[in-house]
């Protein structure tokens, strides 16, 4: 490849529409062959750009280096399951399940609190597109208030697993073991930001339920809602001693039980 008679200008743009991997490494060795200063310039931050990607792919393959045991031992199905939703003041708890192919490309995939919600929703995005199974489960405010936040998100997650088109051999969970599943599970502490499974769930249930929250800001408008997702901010709990709870508001937690009326 020979890029020495075009300008410097088409150059950056072809680099900027993404090539493939080996279009990439072929320009890196002509840029580096080039004279003009620009070319050179251009090189070097290829050469950080290749690097870049060179970790990004390793760190994605660190990420699932359990499922890819688990895989070489025989397992055909396994999914990865988290929650989101435990600590807000309103809404439901939301989990989801994900079973991803032998072969993923996700690049950026990680702990769902670690993203920003553009990455988040490109990611999610990407996962759907790509999951062999993938299912959503909520446990509302009445429920949580009636069994407590935390068997209310094992619960959630238990109907994630259930309702996967797929059935899992092996269930990969964030710190918890889900009752009532008949597949093998393994608990990983910390799991949404060490195991890609566990972390493409995360993202699929954090989107999901910021979607919720943004609709039920509609329906109970004037506490923000869609702002904080329903966490103790100190907009919500002014809210809260303004207007009092509304239907979707867990009467069971602290902060919404002192300003709940008689």
């Amino acid at each position: 490849m020979d890029l020495s008679r075009q300008p410097l200008t088409a150059i950056r743009a072809r680099l900027a529409s993404d090539p493939a991997p080996a279009d990439l490494g072929r320009m890196l060795e002509a840029l580096r062959g080039d004279p003009r200063r620009g070319a050179r310039a251009l090189a070097v931050t290829l050469e950080r750009r290749l690097a870049a990607r060179r970790a990004e792919s390793k760190r994605i393959e660190r990420l699932f280096a359990l499922r890819r045991r688990l895989l070489s031992e025989g397992v055909q199905h396994v999914a990865g399951v988290d929650e989101v939703g435990v600590g807000p003041l309103a809404g439901p708890v939301v989990a989801a399940a994900v079973v991803l192919p032998p072969r993923v490309d996700l690049p950026g995939l990680d702990d769902s609190k670690a993203l920003r919600p553009a990455e988040r929703e490109r990611l999610d995005a990407a996962i759907r597109a790509q999951a062999v199974a993938l299912a959503v489960a909520c446990v509302g405010a009445d429920e949580i208030d009636r069994i407590n936040v935390l068997r209310a998100s094992l619960e959630a997650m238990r109907r994630a697993v259930l309702g996967l088109g797929v059935a899992p051999d092996h269930v990969l969970v964030d710190a918890r073991t889900i009752p009532e599943i008949a597949a093998a599970q393994s608990s990983i502490v910390g799991g949404d930001s060490r195991d890609g499974s566990i972390a493409a769930a995360s993202i699929v249930a954090k989107v999901y339920r910021d979607a919720l929250m943004r609709e039920l800001d509609a329906l109970h408008p004037g506490y923000g809602f869609a702002r904080h997702k329903g966490y103790p901010t100190r907009e919500h709990l002014d809210a809260l001693e303004r207007l009092g709870p509304c239907p979707i508001h867990r009467r069971s937690f602290a902060p919404v039980a002192r300003r709940t009326r008689p």
